[in-house]
């Protein structure tokens, strides 16, 4: 078998017996994305000669029975918001093209500390604001599965990376559905932790009250392996939960006894795809027959979870963002360009007698930052800073945002109480399958609702993962998604895996060649 066909636990395991060395490992997966990335476009950079050096002095090392970490020579894909230390952190914008970070986030020094291979920066949404990855600035990345269609935003990449087989590991946020939406349209598993779990030092924000750092690979036990290394208290991070880190590896594979799952009632009603819906009954079933036992419940609030998000998550973009101006860092415009510009349009002002307009021409630095910013942010970008600023504008805040924030407490006292009854919720992860590029681009409302299931699992603040569980008649993943209470990981990555050693969805991989 092909190394790149091995899940990231089978490869670590022939690393450790001394079958494979770590560049034979990451030579494949390199040669893997020259073949195959062209098409799919996971990576918006991958540095070849760090990469294999990088492998090469961990095999050095393991050669003369010096220690290797956790990772031990696995190559591993970062999405690109993580600062890594004088390499392009661009966040799939033209804002930050140029932009080289002077400082690792936690979550890459944590990797490297781990021996990890770091094998490129992959693609997403623009400042990982979308559901579909169309809104990156350097192209969309494509479904491995089927090229014309979406692979799920905003983490897209880093699906796309671990299903077409160019890393068997991935990192990816979530803001909204972020790692669990691509990882149900690509068909591995991915992990959403709980807000706390896993340090956003040196992650580029979008929104501070809601982002979470969070793994992607093939299976339950490649979740585990990579939550370990990235999960644990940061005291540069605030919002960084001091509680212990179970050991994710050892545990994953113990079966829970006993374990009490909960359908939702609300999220099996009208705009559930059919197919989506058989996939996941079915795959309540196999918990059924696994010991499981299964109640309906409510999560009466879900309902408001779109349009709480929309309103909280904007607002918070709307002050992350107001960085961005041009002067301290991001793209600056033309200024030569800038200035005849002006010096044109100042002359048609004076010809028209406008001394209004020509008093605001006088603030050149107010011009550079509209230039900046226009030129610099996508549409999608821009609507999202201006419907946080309407929010949180004089008049509108306790309309809006005050009460999205009340609403936000509603939906997390929801899990509490469902907690009380149940181990975990489960349901499904999107509406529909992959659907196409371009299809949703101009029908904004339509891409928000396509988080769903997933938004109010952020506003809770608890964790959820997204596993395979079917397949649509046209060939495309389908996921299950199971949400579990504040810091209950270790619950879900085994419950997952009970899934994962009765079912084989997640050995299935896309016919890319």
């Amino acid at each position: 078998m092909s190394l790149v066909e091995l899940s990231a636990t089978e490869l670590l395991g022939q690393l450790h017996a001394g079958r494979v060395t770590s560049a034979e490992a990451t030579q494949a997966f390199l040669d893997r994305i020259e073949a195959c990335d062209k098409r799919v476009h996971a990576f918006l950079r991958v540095d070849r000669s760090a990469a294999l050096a990088r492998a090469e002095e961990i095999d050095s090392r393991r050669r003369g029975d010096a220690p290797v970490g956790r990772l031990a020579g696995l190559p591993v894909a970062v999405k690109d918001l993580l600062c890594t230390e004088g390499e392009p952190t661009t966040c799939a914008s033209r804002m930050l093209e140029h932009f080289r970070p002077p400082y690792d986030a936690t979550v890459i020094a944590k990797l490297r500390a781990a021996d990890a291979v770091l094998i490129g920066k992959t693609n997403m949404d623009e400042f990982a604001m979308g559901g579909s990855n169309e809104n990156s600035a350097f192209g969309p990345t494509r479904n491995p599965w089927d090229l014309t269609r979406i692979p799920g935003g905003s983490s897209g990449g880093s699906a796309a990376a671990v299903a077409a087989r160019m890393s068997p590991l991935a990192v990816g946020s979530d803001t909204g559905g972020s790692i669990r939406c691509p990882a149900a349209m690509c068909g591995v598993t991915g992990m959403k932790p709980t807000y706390g779990r896993v340090s956003r030092y040196g992650l580029v924000a979008f929104a501070s009250s809601l982002d979470q750092i969070g793994p992607m690979g093939h299976t339950a036990r490649d979740a585990a392996l990579l939550l370990e290394v990235l999960a644990g208290h940061d005291p540069l991070d605030s919002t960084s939960v001091d509680v212990p880190v179970p050991e994710y590896s050892r545990t994953v594979t113990q079966p829970l006894d006993g374990l009490r799952l909960g359908l939702v009632r609300e999220h099996f009603g009208e705009g559930l795809d059919g197919e989506v819906e058989a996939a996941v009954r079915e795959a309540v079933r196999v918990y059924e027959s696994l010991g499981a036992t299964v109640k309906e419940i409510s999560l009466p609030h879900g309902k408001y979870a779109v349009a709480t998000y929309y309103i909280i998550a904007p607002s918070e973009a709307s002050g992350n963002l107001a960085r961005y101006d041009g002067v301290h860092y991001g793209h600056r415009p033309d200024l030569g360009a800038m200035a005849a510009e002006w010096e044109a349009e100042r002359k048609r002002l004076e010809a028209a007698g406008d001394t209004a307009a020509l008093a605001d021409m006088d603030n050149a630095l107010i011009r550079m930052y509209r230039r900046s910013r226009a030129e610099g942010f996508g549409p999608e970008v821009k609507r999202r800073i201006m419907l946080g600023t309407y929010a949180l504008s004089a008049g509108y805040y306790d309309a809006y945002y005050l009460k999205a924030l009340k609403v936000r407490r509603l939906i997390r006292q929801d899990f509490d109480k469902a907690f009380e009854s149940v181990d975990l919720v489960a349901g499904p992860v999107a509406p529909t399958p992959a659907f196409k590029i371009g299809e949703k681009v101009n029908d904004p409302l339509s891409m928000y609702l396509f988080d769903l299931y997933t938004i109010s699992a952020n506003l809770a603040g608890i964790g959820g993962i997204s596993i395979p569980c079917g397949f649509s008649t046209g060939g495309l993943p389908i996921g299950l998604q199971l949400q579990a209470p504040p810091f209950e990981e270790e619950r879900l990555l085994r419950a997952a895996h009970m899934f994962q050693t009765a079912t084989d969805w997640h050995t299935r991989r896309p016919p890319l060649d």
